[in-house]
């Protein structure tokens, strides 16, 4: 018996991602840690109230800190846990960074106010006026409360991307703000050289790291490799790719599937960023996004010229896996040759690959087998089917009758994969409309691999009754298909079994 294994890191081994992960953490724990040391050498103070606003004070500040961080695009955070992981954990920070500013407004605000025997508004009132820095600090909080109240999911669903980001921009403003409060009225930030010199030292390397990977790693990359509209190519009526070329492509470290924020320097568009993905992998001469059209912004890429400057951020996205860039780039590949009926992304469904992942799967199993010198196997995954050594053959099943079949195939070397409702019910749909396909009752295709098989035959079966064409004109593939009204297309060459 032959066997195949996959090779295995060692035991010991952790991943980037582990690493990447356990080390921010930490450094949010020790972060905590100094500064409530530096909070109880101070002097806790007389008052609860106020001893409880400044602590939630400096806490707040080095949330700040630690959000500039979070959103600072470094590359070795990006490649190891991905934007938008990143992003989640901003957003949840920024949610704990409200809550603690709002806490510190309101106990040293209350505790002013018992010491004065004055009421909380009289004394906010007192405080904006007569201490330097607290009028700042009340417009930086105001300035977060929108920036949260937009940041909010039913918000930011009825906001476009450009206003959002716009609204978005203020938060270094309070960010600002906020650090000439802390140096004007912070007593922790003063009580000792240690404590300033810390102080200073976690904000410059917080605004150090935004401007690091925000501002000139982009200048850099961008001045490097010039890059410029090659070819705009409708590939539907909904969807178009923009091929980007430029210089020393080949040293820019992009892989398929990652995604760049895309700025094309034409005069109504210079100042939209987009996020857009490759959906090709790089060939070192140049790039390829394909964007399908979800507003006026997308839709006017068709329209750009050839020779326009584009300014691109990134690249971004975490793959640790080959296996997952590659799978990804298929996926990619099925949805833009489909004008998007073939998507792994939908709407509540998420990220879920999955009509790629099982033929291909079954196929690196089948490559392997070959591989070790296995010259006569047949793998069923799930009624899809990869075999060599035949002939072997290969019933399609009715569509309506589970006793039936349509046909019995022959092959010798090859695939056969069937996309149908009879077993899961309306689990395919078309990525156009979001909607489950009807336009076929079953699809057949045979093809050399399981993969090009399993994901044609989905991808035809979610473009419904178009599909059928689509995946016959494929190169290597035979397809036997039955429509919503019960007619039978088959190929010329579909290996029937005499």
């Amino acid at each position: 018996m032959t066997t195949a294994e996959r090779v295995q890191p060692p035991p010991t081994a952790i991943r980037p991602k582990v690493v990447a992960r356990t080390g921010l953490y930490a450094l949010l724990a020790v972060n905590a840690a100094v500064v409530t040391v530096f909070f109880l050498r101070a002097g806790p103070g007389s008052d609860t109230l106020i001893m409880l606003g400044r602590l939630a004070g400096l806490y707040g500040a080095l949330l700040m800190a630690f959000q500039l961080l979070l959103v600072a695009r470094l590359p070795w955070l990006d490649h190891r846990i991905g934007m938008d992981r990143l992003t989640s954990w901003h957003r949840w920070v920024g949610f704990g960074l409200l809550w603690t500013l709002l806490s510190h407004a309101l106990f040293i605000t209350l505790g002013y106010a018992g010491v004065a025997s004055a009421s909380f508004w009289d004394e906010l009132v007192e405080l904006a006026t007569t201490t330097e820095g607290v009028l700042r600090a009340i417009v930086a909080l105001a300035l977060i409360l929108a920036i949260g109240g937009v940041s909010a999911r039913f918000a930011r669903r009825r906001l476009a991307y450009e206003t959002w980001h716009f609204i978005h921009l203020y938060t270094y403003v309070a960010v600002v703000l906020a650090f000439t409060h802390q140096v004007a009225v912070g007593t922790t930030f003063t009580t000792s050289s240690a404590a300033t010199a810390y102080w200073w030292g976690l904000w410059g390397v917080a605004l150090g790291s935004v401007f690091l990977g925000r501002v000139v790693l982009p200048v850099w990359r961008n001045l490097r490799h010039q890059l410029r509209v090659s070819a705009v190519v409708p590939e539907s009526d909904n969807v178009v790719s923009v091929y980007v070329t430029g210089s020393d492509l080949d040293l820019l470290p992009a892989r398929a599937g990652q995604f760049f924020l895309w700025r094309f320097l034409t005069k109504d568009r210079w100042w939209q960023a987009n996020p857009f993905s490759l959906s090709a992998a790089p060939d070192g001469d140049r790039l390829r996004l394909t964007v399908k059209t979800a507003g006026d912004g997308t839709a006017a890429l068709r329209h750009l010229k050839v020779g326009t400057r584009v300014f691109a951020e990134g690249p971004y996205g975490a793959f640790t896996s080959p296996d997952l860039t590659e799978v990804l780039g298929l996926c990619e590949a099925y949805r833009v040759a489909t004008g998007g009926a073939f998507d792994v992304r939908l709407p509540g469904r998420g990220l879920d690959p999955c009509a790629m992942v099982k033929g291909w799967s079954v196929q690196r199993a089948a490559d392997l087998l070959t591989g070790r010198g296995t010259s006569r196997f047949w793998l069923n995954a799930g009624g899809d089917v990869v075999a060599a050594g035949g002939p072997w053959r290969v019933g399609v099943r009715h569509p309506e009758r589970a006793d039936r079949l349509c046909a019995v195939l022959e092959i010798t070397d090859g695939a056969v994969a069937t996309s149908a409702r009879y077993e899961r019910g309306d689990h395919i749909l078309d990525g156009r409309t979001g909607r489950p396909a009807t336009g076929l009752l079953s699809m057949t295709v045979v093809a050399p691999s399981l993969t090009e098989a399993d994901a044609t035959a989905t991808a035809a079966f979610a473009m419904g009754a178009e599909g059928v064409e689509w995946a016959a004109a494929r190169a290597d593939c035979e397809v036997f298909a039955v429509d919503a009204e019960r007619r039978v297309f088959r190929t010329a060459g579909l290996p029937v079994a005499g």
